[in-house]
């Protein structure tokens, strides 16, 4: 859907309007995501434990999004380093995220 959307914004003369719609119908498969991972912790059937992992590895995430964010955002303004699309963020997190999940399971082995 991305390059389907950066095509069609870059090639076609397309209004505000939308390219509005068309940018958040290209968010709505991560928000879907975000919603899916709440649904998880919030289902009864899931084992406390997986709950517990999930739960740390989204707080670790989120953690080092918010710092390297700040970090580039500051390197933008001071050090004049190119811009970070903010787009990109998710799939940030999402490494982050699983970058987190084996590191956190290791603790409890």
């Amino acid at each position: 859907m991305l390059a389907v959307s950066i095509l069609m914004i870059n090639k076609l003369d397309l209004t505000f309007q939308i390219k509005a719609a068309l940018s958040v119908l290209t968010a709505a498969p991560i928000v879907f995501i975000i919603w899916a991972m709440g649904q998880y912790l919030v289902d009864p059937e899931t084992d406390e434990f997986d709950r517990m992992i999930l739960v740390r590895s989204v707080l670790y995430a989120t953690g080092l999004v918010m710092a390297v964010s700040t970090i580039w955002g500051f390197l933008e303004n001071f050090a004049e380093v190119a811009d970070f699309p903010l787009y990109l963020m998710f799939p940030v997190f999402l490494t982050f995220f699983g970058l987190a999940q084996p590191l956190i399971r290791s603790r409890y082995k």
